[in-house]
């Protein structure tokens, strides 16, 4: 797995300029980066998207870029560059989306990577070659262990919400990749039951105590911090800080490189806001 493929050589290098771009420019990054208020309010629907091109630095774009670079040749070879492309962008919506309903009451809560598409092809690979190997800080384990460990590391990252890692994207990414490459080839329910059983149930278990009991979960703020709208007037004054926010950045931008610097859409949104 170490040749790229057409599709996965332009990923990468698209995930590459677009990353390298938002560093260098923050109302860039700022423009395609996944946020909730954004899309929920903004109906900025493309941010589950873009946000996938885009990085926080150099370390996570590089970690990114490896892990891409040892799965992505060998399951575009085995499914071909269109079911390949189906995969990747099926499972960066997919961990996004779990992304926004997860965090769905929290308006300023961002994001950005492909950890949650990158997840989707490792799972689908753990799938393709059951009998791989993984290697992890220098110790190597069967796909099905590490696919296992790997449920159970995201599932505990969702509750106690510890840290700045995507987990709900990264597992989200990973089971949407895992039934899409499944979906493709059905006959992998019988020669990599194993693998798919060890990712399958603990995810389903968490899942059912997510929907079902989410006390449960009481690890960290998740359920426990997060403001829910529960009324219009919530959700309105919600929109109004998002809306707020989004003038002080443009009069920001203005106030440092001129009205010229703003897009036609930055324009345009400007003039509705100062309405």
């Amino acid at each position: 797995m170490n040749e790229f493929g057409i599709v996965g050589l332009a990923i990468l290098l698209a995930t590459f300029f677009v990353s390298y771009k938002g560093f260098k420019d923050a109302h860039y990054f700022d423009q395609y980066a996944f946020r909730i208020a954004d899309i929920r309010y903004g109906r900025q629907y493309y941010r589950l998207l873009t946000s996938g091109l885009l990085h926080t630095g150099w370390a996570h774009l590089l970690i990114n870029g490896l892990t891409f670079y040892w799965f992505s040749s060998g399951v575009e070879a085995m499914l071909g560059y269109r079911n390949f492309l189906l995969l990747y962008v099926g499972s960066l919506l997919g961990g996004n989306l779990l992304s926004l309903w997860l965090h769905r009451n929290q308006a300023d809560y961002s994001a950005v990577g492909a950890s949650g598409a990158i997840s989707g092809l490792v799972f689908a690979a753990i799938a393709l070659f059951p009998e791989m190997r993984v290697g992890m800080l220098g110790v190597y384990m069967p796909g099905w262990l590490y696919g296992l460990l790997y449920v159970l590391y995201s599932a505990y990252g969702i509750a106690a919400r510890r840290d700045n890692i995507g987990h709900d994207a990264h597992l989200g990414g990973g089971l949407v990749g895992l039934a899409t490459v499944v979906a493709m080839q059905p006959a992998l329910l019988l020669t990599s039951y194993l693998a798919i059983a060890a990712i399958l149930v603990p995810a389903l278990a968490f899942f059912y105590v997510l929907l079902k009991k989410p006390e449960a979960l009481l690890v960290g703020s998740l359920f426990r911090t997060a403001p829910a709208y529960q009324t219009v007037d919530d959700k309105y004054h919600a929109q109004q800080q998002a809306q707020a926010e989004e003038l002080d950045r443009l009069l920001d931008k203005i106030s440092h490189k001129g009205l010229e610097s703003l897009s036609a859409r930055e324009k345009t949104k400007l003039e509705e806001l100062s309405r």
